[in-house]
């Protein structure tokens, strides 16, 4: 069963979407602006038009080999490019100068057949040129988040774990005649970081 809304869903909608077919999970229903020792963090949780969701501790930063041989593939992706850093909740990951990192949402999501979410990044992020890249969330697609986030500047980066990463946005319409289910989507059921597939 699906929704009969149609359009960009709102707070309310989308917290109907989420008791009825568990859309997102965790669901926080209000902005949170604080972590449990009250210090101020990257917002996440609901708003009025959107769902900010977190980032998780594990970083996949992509590290130029010494001698610049090599190709990004995305056909062959070179497993050897990418370093793992592990972070305790509220601390930052460095991503180096102009280089990316590939991380993974908290939040796990059940999009129903009739429902797509795309992400855009936070400004908090955007304005200090860190970019956030997520692929459109499918009718039908299930699991994990993979986020590219890529420092555009000279410097380092911080990047801050269990914290809010970007938005997504929730539009509704007319059932597919073949959702992301239905063919197989070679990202169905991800549950962690994952790389590029063909």
């Amino acid at each position: 069963m699906t929704t009969e809304y149609k359009g960009l869903l709102t707070d309310w909608q989308i917290r109907q979407m989420v008791e009825q077919h568990k859309m997102l999970d965790p669901y926080i229903s209000r902005i949170a602006r604080h972590n449990d020792q009250g210090m101020p963090i990257i917002s996440y949780g609901s708003s009025s038009f959107g769902y900010d969701i977190r980032v998780g501790t594990t970083f996949q930063i992509f590290t130029s080999p010494l001698d610049k041989q090599g190709v990004i593939d995305p056909k062959n992706f070179d497993r050897k490019l990418l370093r793992t850093v592990e972070v305790d909740p509220y601390e930052a990951c460095f991503i180096p100068p102009h280089s990316f990192s590939l991380a993974r949402s908290m939040e796990s999501f059940r999009m129903p057949r009739n429902v797509t979410g795309i992400a855009i990044g936070k400004s908090t992020y955007a304005r200090a040129n860190i970019i956030c890249n997520i692929t459109p969330l499918e009718a039908g697609w299930e699991g994990i988040l993979t986020i590219e986030i890529h420092n555009t500047t000279a410097l380092p980066a911080k990047v801050y774990a269990c914290e809010g990463i970007c938005q997504i946005l929730f539009f509704a319409g007319d059932q597919p005649d073949v959702s992301y289910a239905d063919r197989g989507g070679k990202y169905q059921g991800q549950t962690g970081i994952t790389l590029p597939k063909v």
